[in-house]
């Protein structure tokens, strides 16, 4: 009735007269000095809760959300920069910030589901990456979508609460609501499909994924009880999840048989998923003198039997040292570090050895120590690092870091060159310095300056905690020493940085000056003449290769400039011509738009590659290295296929080039 009588009046509706003042309040914002926009920022955030509460007047935030972004109303905060945003981080936010946080948490992800839907294109957001976000943002706050508080968020703040859980209605309404749990499913399945070394925010979503799975009112999870079961109950000696001490106590009961079944068992889960239960640790330790059965345990192909029992002693030192419930990874790590018989490599096995005694420098101990914590001591968190970056050279992620080069470079030596990706961790870990070569010159991190990741290094594995700062300051001032060359400094940068075998011909295809496409026909045949079978006499890939893409969201629009590996180019199942390639990105699937969507599965990919059929990876290239020795056939590329693929460039990222 009320409502009906302020209608027939012309009064303005409640929910109006918030827009306007908000409207007023964001111009005041936008207007205020630097100084003053705490102050004013505080009636803004006042007015966005209380329009945030009602699922009326979410939508019309969301509208204002660039607006709300260029007053100011991140400025000074972490939400200034969302590039940086971590999801496991958003999600604590909401239940342990106040009210002012809560608030500005909620904007923010307005503003990446804006970017997702291409409504914003944002400076420093893709859509895709903005979409992916929120996926995992979602999938962490699984009870505020299905009402399953905690005690811990029914004692807080009724009204922010409800703030909470009117935003994520929202946004799970546009992401999309049907079968949320299914979704998230196959999200944890297609991040898993890549193997990547850091899962701990994987193990979080399964976590909230049992939860959900044990309400018989939610109803969907398909395929969520293998990955529940691979972390919670693997085996029959903890099929109810027991504890570690009860499960220890039952090991010391189990007969021959039962043995040799928990070993199949584990084994069967790891593989399966990728990912390890801290029992399966807890069992690998008990059986640790026994070569038959932490080979079942292990999984291991009559190749890796091989390595292990040649070299018996190292291995069980490295389980010993190593391998314990708070770096259960180290499991797989180990298992598919055997598989690759790097162990044969003369210089691999004593550089182990010497990993296991290696002294780390104090401020290397509290690193690790902050990062991982102080369960184990900081030397058990970096050997269980190196022991995964070596089993698993394509699960290496940048994190939310500016350092794709540097990420690229542990990636490739631990493919190509372990030995020296080792001696790299010595120096970095033990000597706070790393010392490399450029031109004849020597580059030593502890005099190189500042480099790319200038507030530190953040969401990485052990190795690559320790290890890429001093990388990122030496690429960077190996930069400045060849500024004045006039040219793309990666033609001379990448051969000296990451290895011999990085081709010294080098082919770009804009001109550095002024940014456009530069004799770009001939770049995209020399990349056919080089790399594709049909044109280089099917000369495979022997060295993998840094290369540079022009990376686009998923409306094909230019996002930035990125380092990738170039591993192999074959036909996949179905006959069709594939770049297989390493992408340092925490996830490599993404939609690059005009219906390049890069594959991670199904398309002949081994664990931790992305592909993309030859045409549409090469309307992405930018820059990439081959010996000019071996030139292939330029000349017989057709002239069809090069049309092609400058009009997908075109349409991309070179349509202002």
């Amino acid at each position: 009735m009320v409502a009906e009588q302020s209608e027939a009046s012309g009064a303005p509706r409640p929910s109006r007269q918030l827009e306007s003042q908000l409207d007023t309040a964001i111009s005041r914002l936008a207007e205020a000095r630097p100084f003053a926009k705490a102050t004013v920022s505080s009636r803004v955030l006042d007015l966005a809760r209380r329009m945030l509460a009602n699922p009326e007047t979410v939508a019309a935030v969301g509208r204002r959300i660039q607006a709300l972004e260029q007053s100011g109303i991140f400025l000074g905060s972490d939400w200034a920069s969302p590039e940086i945003l971590q999801p496991l981080l958003a999600a604590n936010t909401l239940r342990l910030g106040d009210r002012h946080t809560v608030v500005l948490e909620c904007l923010s992800q307005l503003r990446f589901l804006a970017v997702a839907r291409g409504e914003y294109f944002h400076p420093s957001l893709s859509s895709e990456h903005a979409h992916h976000f929120l996926s995992q943002v979602l999938a962490l706050n699984l009870n505020l979508l299905f009402g399953g508080a905690g005690e811990a968020d029914r004692e807080r703040d009724p009204a922010l609460a409800r703030v909470a859980e009117t935003v994520y209605q929202y946004l799970v309404e546009h992401i999309g609501y049907e079968n949320i749990l299914d979704r998230v499913i196959d999200e944890v399945w297609r991040i898993l499909s890549q193997r990547p070394i850091q899962v701990d925010t994987v193990k979080t979503v399964i976590t909230q994924i049992a939860v959900c799975m044990a309400n018989p009112e939610m109803g969907g999870g398909r395929g969520g009880d293998r990955l529940v079961s691979a972390l919670f109950n693997p085996s029959h000696g903890c099929r109810e999840d027991p504890g570690l001490e009860a499960y220890s106590q039952r090991l010391q009961a189990m007969d021959e048989p039962a043995l040799q079944q928990e070993s199949g068992a584990f084994a069967r889960a790891m593989h399966d998923t990728g990912l390890v239960s801290v029992y399966h640790t807890v069992f690998l330790r008990h059986i640790c003198d026994r070569s038959d059965l932490v080979a079942a345990a292990l999984g291991l192909s009559s190749t890796g039997r091989e390595v292990m029992l040649c070299y018996q002693p190292l291995v069980q030192a490295l389980i010993t040292r190593g391998v314990f419930p708070e770096t259960a990874q180290a499991v797989y790590g180990l298992a598919v570090l055997l598989e690759r018989g790097i162990l044969y490599h003369p210089a691999v096995a004593p550089a182990l050895w010497r990993q296991l005694a290696l002294p780390l420098s104090a401020a290397n101990r509290q690193l690790l120590a902050s990062a991982f914590g102080g369960a184990r001591p900081p030397e058990v968190y970096l050997l269980a690092g190196v022991i995964n970056t070596l089993g698993q050279p394509l699960g290496v992620g940048q994190g939310n870091n500016p350092t794709c080069q540097s990420a690229r470079a542990i990636s490739m030596w631990s493919y190509n060159d372990p030995d020296y990706l080792l001696q790299m961790v010595a120096w970095a870990a033990r000597d706070d310095n790393v010392v490399m070569h450029f031109e004849g010159r020597q580059v030593s991190s502890g005099d190189a300056g500042q480099g790319m990741a200038v507030s530190g290094v953040l969401d990485v594995d052990p190795v690559s905690l320790v290890l890429v700062p001093h990388l990122d300051k030496i690429y960077m001032a190996m930069g400045r020493l060849v500024a004045d060359r006039g040219q793309d400094p990666h033609r001379w940068i990448n051969p000296e940085f990451h290895g011999w075998w990085v081709g010294r011909g080098f082919h770009i295809a804009v001109d550095v000056a002024t940014g456009k496409l530069a004799e770009y026909g001939e770049f995209l045949r020399n990349f056919y003449a080089s790399y594709h079978p049909f044109f280089n006499g099917n000369q495979p890939v022997i060295h993998p290769q840094p290369a540079g893409i022009a990376v686009t969201d998923s409306a094909a629009r230019f996002v930035g400039w990125h380092a990738i590996t170039l591993l192999r180019v074959a036909l996949d199942h179905e006959g069709e011509m594939r770049v297989y390639f390493f992408n340092p990105n925490n996830d490599s699937g993404q939609d690059w738009g005009n219906e390049v969507v890069v594959s991670t599965g199904g398309c002949g990919e081994r664990f931790g590659e992305s592909s993309l059929p030859v045409r549409q990876f090469v309307s992405r290239l930018y820059l990439f290295h081959v010996d000019p020795l071996e030139p292939g056939e330029p000349d017989k590329v057709p002239e069809e296929e090069i049309a092609a693929v400058t009009a997908m460039a075109a349409a991309s990222w070179a349509a202002e080039r």
